[in-house]
Order: structure tokens, then sequence, then C-alpha cells
């Protein structure tokens, strides 16, 4: 196979752009000089393996010493500015103020979407500034080896397409410490020479003087070089740096090798810049998307279900170095949730911290999980950084420890992508594409293991990977279609390989053969091991053909970048996601268009708009649940939008509010902004996109204003300011802010706690009770067996797939607001498990706590349950034990009521359990009047939730005097749980009248007061709270009641 290429308009633009920058400069060819040939006797050149010998001796006979170098530019800065300027309007990128400085005289910024061909548009570049400028001379700065081998491939199998535009070959080489001669024939060619670097060689061979061999072979005078340094060769050249993914290669400290070359000028190509220079051309993710560039992303998240809390989980997430404290712990574990929930929770610890605490008490953590004195370490040396409990259990950073359903998570995800990849394979099938599915895996011995005589074996996920596969392909074939009577090929593709051929690993070896993880330098990204590559960059036509049999390749994680076959349609990452690592860089691997075996890739030129992203689609098969995967890939989509220049249209108008300097603000309604845009547009002002021409710039709103009426006339300034934040970022700080934002720091108390009445109220109700209760073991040992065995029902460990697809009408609103994907599906399946195996639970000691019962009555219940519902404990323990807890708690309380007596304690509440701290979510906040605080926190998810327009009845009410939203803290002990009643209020006499029956009022709001729609327990609660207030304290004239509305409270109040 070989790939076809065609002549896209955006390439054509992005290297149009780079070329323009130059207008002006004059076609030169290459300026001749004398290379310095070094100081070489004949004798001496035995043994130079370093040195092109041939050449020397042709230089000898001929006297050819001459170099080439690239002619210099010749435009004054003030041109390339305007220049650059120019290209920016034209491609609709913001203006530069000024010309960024760096290496050379010019320093170029082109933005490239991945997966939308940048080794193709910068290649085409160099031909292009060739062609009118006569350039020749090019060096590519590569971050790793996998980009390195992406370029030399692409270079080569794009040979024959560009001699077919230019007529010309580029001669091309990498950059070899051990061939130096190539540099020599580098400096002395005169037709278009590249040559190719990486940062392992680059970054360590800049710093001169350091004792890396690298360093001492490019800045030292070399003996078997002519005595002369390699970086006066390359340097004598003048190259154009064109900088791959610049981001990736550090700041100021390869800025300052970079100029060691004396540039002529630096293109920087990336989709994520991290240092901006002038932007000359840029292709975001909406662009490449809306253009039908690259694959659409469909993503499969998966979330684990009822966890049973039984394994000691923990997850070193990241250790938090820090000037001014100890190294700090950021750890995911197991907590105990209402009802005997297990769910993951992410915390940070200090040496001493525990886990059995802050888990809520889950008994798996009872025994030594407390981080041990130095314990932990951050990363050192290379060496990762590490967790050490008091029972010497050590979590590594980005790993885990007792996770008991990561196999059966990984098995259903390779599932999901075998799955996925038969959905789509007979389609691409017919079409003659080659479906092809990547995995990544966090250590190779999980796909790979050797024996003691170094024999290959098949790793845990290889044998699953084949048990699937083998059940998915048996089920396919069993079940023929309507298409396979018609056209058997694909069943005959199924059939043709085995399980064990379709699949195969690409690694790193070491020199015994064996696979090895790939290795990461420290701050890296990506592996610096070649042994990895042949296969998956150099020989990848051989993997797009169905001669192959492979079409799921297993990776290691370290190899991520250098995967760029266009063919992948499934991503599945079979490991823990580090905190750091970038959603993108993982979709990025399979966004290419795909080819089909003739090499043509299919594009909207071959398929249609319509049909190419139907077609293109590429699967992520996450490791973490579709809303966070999501949420992260479009926060990092956002992050690498393009700014686009703002237009100027009759939303501006609608959206722009301006502070005057006198304090009035100046708006426009809908009539306004659209009769300002016509006149704008009619006059020349602004262009049919929306984008101010010259003519606004240098004459501003002129005759315009007269076809403005008086008022509109009035608005002139406000309507320049508008129209210049399009083009001057200075004039959106004079906007108004959005006044409508609540802006809560703190809610302290304010002077209605002060008020006489509140303080009257307060005293009666602040002091603190406790209760005895007695009642019939036997009756409710009887009760409690009864209701178990009717309803007690337990989670099994499950697990959630939700699916969901980019939309076909992504634009960068949607994007930015979280909207860019839809079609949200969700299915569920059961997970096997081993149960509590490894944790020892006390069994009748839990229940009686849970239940708030004694250890005899808690045994007595235990033992009179039916045995299939006391089986139910080895499926979820946790949530057994809580379940059966509550299920004997609304028994007693069923009990209790009648019998429940109070008595004060002698202590009282006082002003501190009215915490001046805000909650997470302000959304609802309520700034109310009469409040004892400044605002009010209803419950509830909505605006106008049953607490929200109580507070708004109760300021409004002339009744209310002074009232308190009560805080969670104060509490009402009840023998079936603590109860927390909403509010206190003190009410007017005089506004009620004499026949009012309560002034001081504490009140519980329900959305319905239907005994039968409140759960036993709550009943319980509310009765208690009755009890306590309204028949055992009736001195203290407060009288409590629940309620709907403000309007049920006054019923009560007279009592109605």
């Amino acid at each position: 196979m070989q790939f076809k290429f065609t002549i896209q308009p955006y390439q054509t633009d992005a290297a149009d752009a780079v070329a323009g920058v130059f207008a002006g400069q004059p076609c030169q060819a290459p300026f001749e000089y004398v290379r310095d040939l070094g100081r070489i006797a004949g004798r001496e050149r035995r043994g130079m393996g370093g040195v092109d010998t041939e050449a020397l001796d042709l230089v000898a006979a001929t006297g050819d010493d001459a170099g080439y170098a690239n002619a210099p530019v010749r435009l004054t800065a003030a041109k390339l500015l305007d220049n650059i300027r120019k290209q920016q309007r034209r491609f609709s990128v913001p203006e530069s103020s000024s010309l960024a400085r760096g290496p050379g005289v010019v320093a170029l910024d082109v933005e490239m979407e991945t997966g939308t061909g940048k080794t193709y548009v910068y290649t085409k570049t160099i031909f292009e500034l060739n062609r009118r400028f006569g350039w020749t001379k090019f060096a590519i700065v590569v971050p790793s080896v996998a980009i390195r081998e992406g370029v030399a491939k692409s270079l080569s199998v794009t040979e024959g397409h560009f001699f077919e535009l230019y007529g010309k070959r580029i001669w091309s080489f990498v950059y070899n410490s051990a061939r130096l001669n190539e540099i020599d024939q580098f400096a002395q060619r005169a037709d278009i020479s590249v040559m190719v670097i990486n940062t392992q060689n680059f970054n360590k061979s800049m710093k001169e003087g350091g004792h890396s061999k690298e360093a001492l072979i490019m800045f030292s005078e070399r003996d078997d070089f002519g005595s002369r340094r390699p970086i006066d060769v390359l340097a004598a050249t003048r190259p154009v740096i064109i900088m791959d993914e610049p981001q990736k290669m550090g700041g100021k400290a390869t800025q300052a090798g970079i100029a060691r070359f004396n540039p002529l000028f630096v293109l920087n190509y990336s989709a994520t810049h991290r240092e901006r220079h002038d932007l000359a051309y840029a292709l975001d993710p909406v662009d490449a998307y809306r253009m039908r560039l690259v694959k659409r992303i469909e993503v499969k998240g998966f979330e684990l279900n009822h966890l049973l809390g039984t394994d000691g989980y923990v997850r070193l997430v990241e250790i938090r170095v820090s000037a001014s404290h100890a190294p700090r712990a950021v750890v995911e574990f197991n907590v105990l949730r209402a009802a005997g929930k297990v769910s993951r929770q992410t915390m940070t610890l200090d040496e001493g911290d525990g886990l059995y605490v802050a888990s809520r008490e889950l008994e798996a953590y009872r025994e030594g999980y407390v981080i041990a004195p130095g314990g932990i370490v951050p990363a050192q040396g290379g060496m990762p950084g590490y967790v050490r409990f008091m029972n010497d259990v050590v979590v590594f950073e980005g790993g885990s420890e007792g996770d008991s359903a990561e196999a059966n998570l990984r098995r259903v995800q390779i599932r999901e992508t075998i799955k996925s990849h038969l959905e789509k394979e007979e389609a691409l099938f017919r079409r003659g594409v080659k479906c092809l599915s990547l995995f990544f895996v966090d250590e190779v011995g999980k796909y790979r293991v050797y024996d003691e005589d170094g024999s290959e074996a098949t790793g845990e996920y290889g044998r699953i990977f084949e048990e699937e596969y083998a059940a998915a392909v048996a089920a396919r074939v069993a079940a023929p279609t309507f298409d396979d009577e018609r056209d058997s090929s694909y069943l005959d593709y199924l059939r043709r390989f085995d399980a064990s051929e379709v699949h195969r690993g690409y690694f790193s070896v070491d020199k015994k053969g064996r696979a090895v993880n790939s290795k990461v330098a420290r701050g890296g990204e990506g592996s610096d091991d070649e042994s990895a590559y042949d296969l998956i960059l150099r020989n990848k036509e051989r993997l797009l053909s169905f001669d192959e049999p492979c079409r799921f390749i297993f990776s290691h994680s370290a190899l991520a970048e250098g995967w760029d076959n266009p063919n992948v349609f499934q991503i599945c990452m079979l490991r823990e996601v580090r905190k750091d690592e970038a959603k993108r860089q993982q979709v990025g691997r399979g966004l290419r268009l795909c080819v089909d075996q003739q090499g043509v890739r299919q594009d909207a030129g071959v398929l249609g708009e319509d049909e190419v992203q139907r077609v293109n689609r590429l699967t992520v098969v996450a490791s973490e649940g579709y809303a966070s995967f999501v949420g992260d890939l479009q926060k990092e989509t956002v992050e690498r939008l393009r700014a686009r220049p703002r237009v100027v249209d009759a939303k501006l108008f609608c959206d722009f509010r301006w502070q005057t300097p006198e304090g009035s603000v100046v708006e426009f309604d809908a009539h306004e902004a659209q009769l300002i845009n016509n006149v704008l547009v009619k006059h020349g002002l602004v262009d049919v996109e929306g984008r101010p021409t010259e003519k606004l710039r240098e004459e501003g709103l002129g005759e315009a204003l007269a076809e403005f009426d008086a008022e509109l006339r009035e608005k002139a300034p406000a309507i320049e300011r508008a129209v210049r934040s399009v083009y001057d970022d200075a004039v959106l700080a004079e906007m108004v802010e959005n006044g409508n934002r609540q802006k809560v720091t703190r809610n302290p108390l304010n002077a209605n706690f002060e008020r006489s009445e509140f303080q009257d109220l307060w005293r009666r109700i602040n002091a603190k009770y406790a209760y005895t209760v007695s009642f019939d073991d036997d009756e409710l040992v009887r009760k409690s067996v009864a209701e178990i065995d009717a309803n007690l029902s337990v989670s099994t460990l499950s697990y959630t797939v939700t699916r969901g697809i980019q939309r076909e009408d992504v634009t960068e609103d949607r994007v930015r607001g979280g909207e860019g994907f839809s079609d949200v599906t969700r299915e569920t399946g059961e997970v096997t498990s081993q149960g509590a195996a490894g944790v020892t639970y006390d069994l009748v000691g839990e229940v009686a706590a849970a239940a708030g019962v004694t250890r005899r009555v808690a045994a007595r219940i235990l033992s009179g349950m039916a045995p299939v519902k006391f089986g139910l404990f080895r499926r979820n323990p946790e949530e057994f034990i809580a379940r059966v807890g509550r299920l004997i708690v609304g028994q007693k309380a069923a009990m209790v009521v009648e019998h429940v007596s109070y008595r004060p304690t002698g202590e009282s509440y006082d002003a501190s359990i009215f915490s001046d701290a805000m909650p997470e979510a302000r959304d609802k906040a309520y700034r109310a009047s009469k409040n004892v605080q400044d605002w009010v926190f209803p419950d509830g998810s909505a605006q106008k939730s049953v607490e929200r327009r109580f507070a708004e009845d109760l300021d409004a009410g002339n009744e209310v005097v002074v009232y308190a939203k009560l805080p969670r803290g104060f509490q009402i002990p009840t023998p079936v749980g603590n109860y927390a009643p909403d509010w206190a209020i003190a009410f007017d006499r005089e506004v009620l009248g004499e026949n009012v029956k309560h002034v001081f009022f504490v009140a519980e709001t329900k959305g319905s007061l239907d005994s039968f729609e409140l759960r036993g327990v709550e009943r319980a609660k509310i009765a208690c709270a009755k009890r306590l207030f309204n028949e055992i304290n009736k001195s203290s004239n407060v009288h409590y009641e629940p309620v709907s509305t403000y309007q049920d409270l006054l019923d009560v109040l007279r009592g109605e």
C-alpha cells in the first residue's frame, strides 16, 4: 500500500500564511560561502568513520569547498509586522501588537489540531519557502523519538507527492552523533536539505560544557570531524528552524540552544502553544471538527456501582510538596455513605491521618491504615513517590492497592472495546477499510509474561482478550445477516484468523529481546526507547492491510504520542489515569481520518460532508466515569480553542454595557442593536462577516452618525467603544460587571439576633435534652425479623456503561458551555466478586450499633432471619449491616414514640452554632431581611423550593417579627436518631390579635403533610419533637408543628 495525498485547502492556507509573512522578500539562490573543511592530513584520514573521506578526496581534486546557506531576510521589522497582520486578518486570528522576538528575525506560530496533518503542512511550507524565496536549509526539532520517527516516515511517504507538485525532492537525514558526515553533506548541498533532531539529542547537546556524550560531540572540536565543532558547521548554513510541539521542549534553555544554530527565523507548530509568538494561522478543535477533518468522538465511560468496601482500596493520586508545609498525600479510598452505600472519595492527608475514621469506620481500614511517620515520600532521583501505612502497605504515586474490582472492570472494558470494534468493522470492511483498536496498559507484565527459561507467554489481559474475542466472534458467526447471505466475505475474514493471531503487543525490548516497560524521562511525556517503534511507525502500512491478521494492538502507556495510525477506531485505557494526564492526548492517537486498502483517505471529498463522520468515528473506552472523562475532555478542548476575533453584529450591541464616567449605564435594546449594525455595514465600516474595516479604524463612525436619531447619537461614545472592543482588549475592562452574580463570602449573625423577641424565643428553646424509653424486646425482635424477611434486599457489585457522542453541530459556544456531547445512553451489567474475603466483621456488634439496640437483641434478630436473607451478607457486607439496621430502627420507631420521655441535661446551645461559614453550593442563596443571619440557604434543588418560598413569606409577613433558619447543629435526640427542626419564629401578638394561641413557634417545612408519604423514621422523629415541645415542655410556650406553607403556619397560630 502507498498513501495517496490530495491537496487540502486548509493545508495550503497554512503554508500560504507563513510564506505571506515574507511578501516582498526577493527570491535568491542559496548564499555560497567557503566551508571550513578542518585540518585533515592524508594519513590522518585513516579510520575516520565520522568523516566523508570520499568527499574530501573530491574537494582535493576539484577544489570544491563551497557551502550553501540561506540568503538573509531583506525585510524591515515594520514590513514583517505589517505582513503578519495582513495574514492574521486574512485568516481571522487576533492581530499582533508588536513583532515577537526570538532567535532569528521573526518567530511565527501555526496552530494545527491533532490529526490534521501538521507534518504535511510544514513540509509543504518548506517547498513554498524554497519556491518563493530560494531558502534551502531547514532543521526540524522534535521532542521525542516517537515524533522523530513519525517525521522521518512522513518525509519519506510524501516524497513522490511533493515531487509531482514542485518537481523537487527533499534530501533529509536524522541527526546521529555517530554519523557527523551527514552534517557536512547538509552544508555542502545546494538543494532543499532537512535535518531532523529530537530533544534527547537536542537538549543535552545544547548544554555546552556538559558531560554527556552528545554535548561533547556537538560542542567540542572533534578529531574525527576535522577538528571542527559540529554546531559551527550547522550554524554557518543559517537554517530555518521548525519546532514540532515546542511546548514539550522546555522554555528559555531550549530557546538559548536554538540561538546557537544561528537560525534565519523560527516556525513553531503545535495544537497547544505554551509560549506565544506571532500567530500566522490557527486551526483548533472546533474548526477541524466542523470542517470534517477529524473523526467524530464517542466516549464510553465506566462506573462501578454498589462497591463492597471490603478490600482496603487505596489509590495515591499525587504527593503535594510545598515550601510552607511537609509533603501531603492526595489519596482516594472507599467511604461509607448513607444506607450502607460505599463510594470513593479523594482527600488530602498528612502523616498520622488514618483511613478508618476518614472512611466513616469501614471495617477494611480498621487495622493499621494510618500514615506512618515519614511515610509520605515525594518522587526523587527518578523514583516515584509513595505513601507507607503503619501496616506496611505501600502505595506508589499514580498506583493503587486493594482494588479487587479492577480485574472485573478491565474485562468489561476489553469486552466493550471488542463489541465496538466488531460493530464498526463489518461496514468498514465492505468499504475496504481495516479497523484497528488500541489498548494502553500500564505494565507489560499484564499483557506478556516470561517463564524462567525466557519463553514468552500471554499475560492476564491477553488471556481475557482471547476469551472475549472468541466469544464475540462465535456469536457473530452464529447469527448471519442478510448481507452475509449476499456476500460472506466478512464472515470468511472473521473465520480466517484465530483469536491468538489478531492481537499483538508493541513494546520496547531489552537486550534479551524481552518486552519491557518503556522508560519516560523525568518531566517527559513519551518514551525514548527506539525498539518499540519499528512496526508502529516505520511499517504502519502493513497494519492497514487485510492480509495482516493483527487488528488489536496492546502498547505501553508511554508510547501514546507515537501512535498516529489513521485507522485506529477504538482506544481503550486499561490502567489508572494520572491526574495530570491530558484526555486529548489519549484521544489524539485516533483522530486522523482513515484510509482504505489503496491508501486513499476517506474524507469529505471521497465520502461527502454528511457521510465522512459517520464512517470516521473514534470510540474511547475510558477507565473512569463518562461525566468525568467528557468533562475533562471538554475543558481541555476549551483551553485549546484559538482566540477568535470578536465580530461586530447585533448581538455585540445587545450584550454591551458601558458605565460612563458620570456613573450611568448605557445599554442597547434589540431594535437599536440591529439598526446600528445595518448602518455600519451600509457605510463600509464593517464587512459582511462582521470584521471592522480599515475605514472604521481610521475614520471612526464619521458620516454614519447622521443616520441615527437623536437618542442614538447621544450614545455614540458607547457605540464606538462597543466596536473598538472587537479589536482593542483594553475597552473590555470598561464594561460593567454582571451585577446579578451572588457575591456571598460570609454569613454572620446580624442585629435581628439581638432583638428582644428572638432572645426570649432562644432562651425557651436552646436547652439540651436527653431521653429515656422502654419497649418490649420480644415484640421488637418478632417484628424486625418479619420486616427483614419480607423487605431486605442488598445490592450486588455492578457497572454502568455510559455512552455519548459528539454533537454533529458543535460550536465554540457549546464546547465552552460543556455541551459538546449528546445522545447519552446507559447500560448496566453485574460484576461477580468474592464478597467479604479478607475482612472479619463483628456482625452482631455492627448491627447493634447501626440499630441502636443491645448485642443480645441484635443476635436474636440475626439468628431469627431466613437463611436466604442472612446469606445476603456476603454479597455486600456494609450495605447488609446498614439496611438491617434501618429496618430494625423502622420497627423500633413505631413502638417507642408513646413511651419516650425527656429531661433537661442542664446544658444549652449558644450562638456559636450559627456558623458564618459558607456552603459550597451558593447559587440558591436568598438574602433575608428578618432572619438572624443575612443569608438563608434553603434545602431543595429547585430555585423556588418549599423552604425558599417559606423564607420569602416569613420576610413578607407583617405577623413575623424575627426568625431563624436553624443550623443543623441544633438537634433534638430521639430513639431513632437526632432530629434537626428547620425554623424558629417569633410573632407579633398585636398584629395577630388577642385570639392567637402561639407567639413562639418551631416549625418543620415539608412538601407534604400526609403521614403516609413520610418514612416511618421521619414520622417518629416529628412525633418525638411534638411530645417535647407541645406536651412535656408546655411551660416554654413554644409550639412545634410541621407545615407545608406559610398559610399552614398562620392556620395553626389561629387554632384553625
